[in-house]
């Protein structure tokens, strides 16, 4: 990962807990009905209400020590009623992030709980957390038209888990994976870390299901193969690959079908 390449290990929930208040001190701030522009269905209190529950449910499944996903149904019966007003919303926010970062904090990295991703560790909630909230503290300034710049390293990292994990595919048994296009270098121009991804088109059927659909196959670091670049700041490269709007520019060069085939794996939304 490159965050432990540059300064050791990311404090992921010192970010955590930084962009969490920073979210919740804008969207207090904001109108109820001031509507999201990087997420055009919700306004203000939809959006805290969303991370609200986000929060809720990782800390829930850490405080249960959850590690089965049997057990996730029964989790459920426990969740609260959105509240009706902004009060409710805000101290139903104060409580499941208050809660989701002391359980974290009090877990060992490894300690494996329930995760839908393969890395199924404290650890890894706490990475994912930290980089919602990034996001979302994100969509709570441009809410309000008061955006902060992104830490670089987190950004960076942020790269690296959207193309890994989010946009990703590690081959299959069960699965079939053809390229569609040639490999492109991402690279960042601040946090001196690239990634080679070759997109991909992957069929079959997995868990009782058809699957059709496009990722990336991921190498780290750049390859003289590439037939084409992108590259830009760590949080301009992490901005655009959530589908949020960039502060500053993206360079892309080379093989237009290849460009083309990264911009149809990024079209499906992970917010």
């Amino acid at each position: 990962m490159p965050s432990s390449r540059s300064g050791g290990p990311l404090p992921y929930l010192d970010h955590l807990a930084a962009d969490s208040a920073r979210f919740r001190a804008v969207l207090a701030a904001a109108t109820e009905d001031a509507q999201v522009p990087s997420c055009p269905d919700w306004d203000a209190d939809d959006l805290l209400w969303h991370l609200g529950e986000v929060q809720w449910f990782w800390g829930e499944i850490a405080e249960r020590r959850l590690t089965d996903p049997d057990q996730l149904e029964a989790m459920q019966t426990a969740r609260e009623e959105r509240p009706t007003d902004r009060s409710g919303l805000l101290a139903f926010f104060d409580r499941s992030s208050a809660r989701l970062h002391r359980q974290l904090t009090d877990l060992a990295p490894a300690m494996p709980l329930w995760m839908w991703a393969d890395d199924k560790t404290a650890g890894y909630i706490a990475r994912r957390q930290a980089h919602e909230a990034l996001i979302h503290r994100l969509d709570a300034e441009l809410t309000v038209g008061d955006r902060t710049p992104l830490d670089p390293r987190l950004a960076a990292d942020g790269v690296d888990e959207v193309l890994r994990i989010m946009r990703g595919h590690e081959p299959d048994d069960e699965l079939t994976h053809a390229p569609v296009a040639g490999p492109v270098t991402i690279a960042t121009v601040d946090a001196m870390h690239a990634w080679t991804v070759t997109p991909v088109r992957i069929t079959g059927t997995w868990n009782g299901r058809d699957i059709d659909v496009q990722r990336f196959l991921v190498a780290d670091g750049p390859d003289t193969s590439s037939v084409a670049e992108i590259s830009g700041t760590a949080a301009v490269l992490d901005c655009w690959l959530w589908n949020r709007p960039p502060e500053g520019s993206i360079a892309r060069d080379g093989d237009p079908t290849a460009l083309a085939a990264v911009d149809a794996v990024l079209s499906d939304s992970i917010d």
